[in-house]
């Protein structure tokens, strides 16, 4: 289903991973990821929204909105989309009422989990208390070097994370240098050579390059 003021391109990847490019009417405000092959205004600016296929849609909601504070804003065959704070593009969620949707698993083809972003240990301190009280089972605060995380799953399976935005990304390079090396948290280095080993290498055209053409 389409959303209106929205048109959306669907592809899978190699997993079999449904993707959908959206190009929306909504004013977004992040910066795009301009090059010569692409005009800024056809850029990609980031993830636009998630999208949860599940059995027990009213379930889900119930924990999107009542437990995480987030707001409904439409509904129409079938799907209902929450934002978060004001809306618009990376704080939209879509919830798909499917039937024969499986509960949530780890498996190619799959999303791992869908992330929400805290500002700070003490906010992420704060929500992890206030999910226990509301029935959730949720992990400890876990320590992933750049962040820190906590998960859970909500009624359909969907694994859910909270993860700060501290440290950042910037503790173990610097900020322009980022995407350029490796980098991973002291506990994988010794796997460092097995990790590179098994990565798919990918290579990009010349930036002068236009998109659609093999020169």
């Amino acid at each position: 289903m389409s959303v209106e003021g929205e048109d959306r391109l669907v592809v899978r990847d190699p997993d079999g991973l449904v993707l959908e490019l959206v190009a929306s009417a909504t004013e977004d405000p992040r910066e795009p990821w301009d090059t010569p092959a692409v005009p800024a205004e056809h850029a990609v600016r980031g993830q636009h929204s998630s999208v949860l296929a599940v059995a027990d849609a009213d379930s889900t909601l119930r924990v999107l909105i009542d437990d995480l504070g987030m707001s409904l804003v439409s509904q129409a065959g079938g799907r209902s989309r929450v934002v978060a704070g004001e809306g618009g593009p990376g704080r939209i969620i879509d919830v798909v009422a499917d039937p024969g949707a499986r509960r949530g698993l780890v498996a190619g083809g799959t999303v791992h989990h869908i992330a929400f972003r805290g500002p700070d240990r003490a906010t992420q301190e704060k929500w992890r208390q206030e999910l226990l009280d509301s029935g959730h089972r949720v992990t400890e605060i876990l320590d992933r070097h750049y962040f820190t995380s906590i998960y859970f799953r909500e009624p359909g399976g969907v694994l859910f994370e909270i993860a700060t935005d501290t440290p950042g990304f910037a503790v173990d390079e610097p900020l322009l240098e980022l995407g350029r090396l490796l980098k991973l948290p002291p506990w994988l280095e010794p796997a460092r050579e097995d990790i590179e080993h098994s990565l798919q290498q990918i290579s990009l055209p010349p930036q002068n390059t236009p998109i659609g053409t093999d020169k």
